[in-house]
């Protein structure tokens, strides 16, 4: 049930993104929902487990251009203590058709996540922004969370 949330909530933002956070130049907030797409666990034995997810969702942003939908793909690694920790990528289009990617994680123990864009066209082209997220209420399959982030 553990990893069923983490994947839940590391999607992400999901896609996948974002969240509340202690960076000094957070400039940009915003909301976003992922919904997942697919998934497949497996056992590695003695404690050991590798989820792989895919995930299809949206952000909004009242304070950034950062409203638009897309997917996001990643993984969640248990470790025979409990641990867990999860990476992903995620690529998303908006109204105007303009791209972006960014890519995270949320490191064993934590109750947020970290996101970096990776690219972009148009209005994101160039940019450098960057964050966190964190996961607000999710059911397993369905996951909102906020983030927060330099925009600038």
């Amino acid at each position: 049930m553990k990893i069923k949330n983490l994947i839940g909530s590391g999607l992400v933002f999901a896609v996948a993104t974002f969240a509340c956070g202690n960076a000094l130049a957070d400039n940009c907030n915003g909301r976003w929902t992922n919904t997942s797409m697919s998934g497949d666990t497996i056992d590695l034995g003695d404690g050991h487990t590798l989820t792989t997810f895919f995930a299809r969702g949206s952000l909004t942003s009242d304070n950034s251009p950062m409203n638009a939908v897309g997917a996001c793909g990643g993984y969640v690694l248990t470790t025979p203590d409990g641990k867990v920790q999860l990476a992903y990528a995620c690529a998303r289009k908006n109204k105007d058709g303009d791209t972006f990617s960014d890519a995270g994680g949320q490191k064993p123990g934590d109750d947020f996540g970290t996101w970096t864009q990776t690219g972009g066209t148009g209005v994101f082209a160039g940019n450098h922004w960057s964050g966190t997220w964190r996961p607000v209420l999710s059911d397993g399959k369905v996951t909102q969370g906020t983030f927060t982030g330099n925009c600038r």
